[in-house]
């Protein structure tokens, strides 16, 4: 996908050298003028040096400068999108409904510029082929865990997720090289999340995360690591739209590997759903 150039800059800021930094800042705030620029030229408009240009450009993991100036006039030609809409004191409530849901959209939008394909695909494989599922996330991430856990197990699938950190821990230590562990942590620093893949790995089980676009500490341990964005000022808000694209990523799981056995899948949801109508009829 020839784009995502911009979200993937914006995500990676607090990750860059000074030099990496300075280059960064001024694409952001110059996205036009930096489309033609040579390596030196960019280097030269931004106060920066050539070798923070072609740093910058793997840190992002890129092949080099050429597809960076691909991903960021594809943003152009997309066009700006929503942008992050920041909630002041005394908005009124109409206000807040389109902020918020504006703010929502974008991030599933930015999150689809930087999700990968063939990543996806990886982890679909090892969801659909794992004996057992184990979803680790704290907090926040912890509900996306518990929403996962439910929307996998209605298609027969064996899958944990526990609140309790220690629970967590304890079943990471259970696990083989027939299951797979999900670490869920917008920060990608949740250390209980980290500890819990560091043992699954331990144990041969495969890793899946996902986590916000960069190198981080749960990103890390991941054999198949997904990234996703989020338009939200975390210390302000806290996880509102980063909640919102992290369930829309196991959403994107759950239905690519129901579609793997979709015959199977269909009979298994409708059982499900008979056996909530019976219960609800009973009590």
């Amino acid at each position: 996908m020839m784009n995502g150039g911009l979200v993937r800059i914006r995500e990676m800021l607090a990750q860059l050298t000074p030099s990496e930094r300075k280059v960064a800042n001024f694409i952001l705030e110059n996205p036009q003028n930096m489309i033609g620029l040579s390596v030196a030229q960019l280097a030269d408009q931004s106060g920066g040096s050539q070798a923070a240009v072609i740093r910058l450009c793997k840190s992002m993991g890129l092949k080099g400068y050429q597809e960076l100036m691909l991903k960021v006039a594809g943003d152009l030609q997309e066009g700006a999108g929503f942008g992050y809409q920041e909630i002041q004191p005394q908005d009124s409530i109409a206000s807040i409904v389109q902020h918020v849901s504006n703010n929502n959209i974008q991030s599933i939008r930015d999150t689809l510029k930087i999700l990968d394909v063939a990543m996806i695909t990886k982890a679909i494989d090892v969801l659909y082929g794992a004996e057992r599922i184990f979803f680790y996330g704290v907090g926040a991430s912890n509900l996306v865990a518990q929403d996962a856990q439910h929307k996998f197990m209605r298609i027969n699938k064996t899958c944990f997720s526990f609140t309790d950190t220690h629970l967590q821990l304890s079943s990471s230590a259970t696990m083989t090289s027939r299951d797979a562990a999900v670490g869920i942590s917008y920060s990608g620093e949740t250390q209980n999340v980290v500890s819990c893949l560091k043992m699954a790995k331990e144990k041969g089980a495969a890793t899946i995360t996902i986590t916000k676009y960069g190198n981080t500490p749960v990103s890390a341990q991941g054999d198949i690591p997904l990234y996703m964005t989020s338009t939200e000022n975390e210390i302000r808000v806290g996880a509102t739209s980063s909640r919102i694209t992290q369930l829309n990523v196991i959403d994107i799981l759950y239905l690519g590997m129901a579609s793997r056995d979709y015959e199977k899948s269909v009979t298994y949801l409708e059982m499900s759903r008979e056996a909530v109508r019976v219960s609800k009829e009973k009590s």
